[in-house]
């Protein structure tokens, strides 16, 4: 599965650009996530690196939630059982806030 569009791309606000934005109002552009246990990735910024590679920041839910940055590469390099990798969510809604996430960081 391509995990990040054209769509996509054209979405995300660039790095550093929602600092004002109060947390909770923070919109979601795109969820990845673990399709064999825990693992999901909600991406609120994101901005192409000079090696073409891509760095997101949003709320990221391993263990606990917490806001941090992570790369296109990284979610990319994770195989799981049967050679699975992380996943992208085709069923997000581009408009969902972080305020309607249950329990947000």
């Amino acid at each position: 599965m391509k995990l990040l569009t054209e769509q996509i791309k054209q979405a995300l606000p660039d790095l550093y650009t929602t600092e004002d934005v109060p947390t909770d109002q923070k919109r979601v552009v795109c969820k990845f996530f673990n399709p064999c246990g825990a693992g999901t990735w909600y991406v609120v910024e994101g901005s192409e690196d000079a090696d073409g590679d891509w760095t997101f920041f949003g709320l990221v839910d391993l263990h606990e939630r917490e806001w941090g940055y992570f790369t296109l590469s990284e979610l990319e390099s994770v195989r799981l059982m049967g050679g699975l990798g992380i996943e992208r969510d085709i069923h997000w809604d581009e408009s969902f806030a972080v305020s309607r996430l249950a329990a947000f960081a």
